[in-house]
C-alpha cells in the first residue's frame, strides 16, 4: 500500500477504494492505471514501477479476491475498503517503524512525495499538474510551494 501510495499520487480516499480490477489486467499488475478520483470526479491516471508492482502482487497473492473486490479490505467484514481513519493509521505505524516522526508525516506526504521530486528534477508543473489531476496550475503552484526562488533557480540553470 505504501509503494502504490507514492506511485500513484493519490489521496487516501481513492487509495482505500481501489478495487483489485484496478490494478490487475490479465493476471498482471498493470503498469499504468487510471481511476476517477472522488474529489475532483475526474480521470487520473498514474504510473505503477517495477517495486510498487511486486508489492502489490504479493498483497494480493495473500489477500485473494476477485477483481470486484476492494484491495484493501476491511478488518471488519472483509467486503467494505478500509476506512481512511484506519489507512492514516497504518501510514503512522509505517513512519514510526523506519524511525521518523509520525506528527511530520502522514498519508498526504505519500501523495506529495514523488510530485515534489518530479517538480524538483524537471522543473515542469505541467506534468506535475496531470498527475496530481489538479484542473488548475494555481492548485499545483500552491501544492507545492513554488515561490520566486524555485522561479529564479530554474531561470539561472538555463543558459542560451
Amino acid at each position: 500500500m505504501f509503494d502504490l501510495a507514492i506511485d500513484s499520487k493519490l489521496r487516501g480516499c481513492d487509495i482505500v477504494k481501489l478495487k483489485i480490477g484496478d490494478l490487475l489486467s490479465g493476471g498482471r499488475v498493470r503498469s499504468r492505471a487510471i481511476v476517477i478520483q472522488r474529489k475532483t470526479r475526474r480521470p487520473v491516471q498514474f504510473e505503477l514501477l517495477e517495486p510498487a508492482r511486486n508489492s502489490i502482487l504479493a498483497w494480493l497473492e495473500v489477500r485473494g479476491g476477485t477483481l470486484d473486490d476492494y484491495a484493501f479490505p476491511s478488518r471488519r467484514d472483509g467486503v467494505t475498503h478500509i476506512s481512511t481513519r484506519q489507512y492514516a493509521r497504518l501510514v503512522d505505524e509505517w513512519v514510526a517503524g523506519i524511525g521518523l516522526r509520525s506528527e511530520d508525516f502522514g498519508t498526504h506526504s505519500l501523495r506529495r512525495t514523488k510530485a515534489s521530486l518530479i517538480y524538483k528534477r524537471t522543473g515542469n508543473l505541467r506534468a506535475v499538474q496531470i498527475l496530481l489531476g489538479h484542473t488548475k496550475i494555481e492548485s499545483t503552484v500552491r501544492y507545492l510551494g513554488v515561490d520566486v526562488e524555485d522561479a529564479l533557480t530554474l531561470a539561472e540553470g538555463t543558459e542560451i
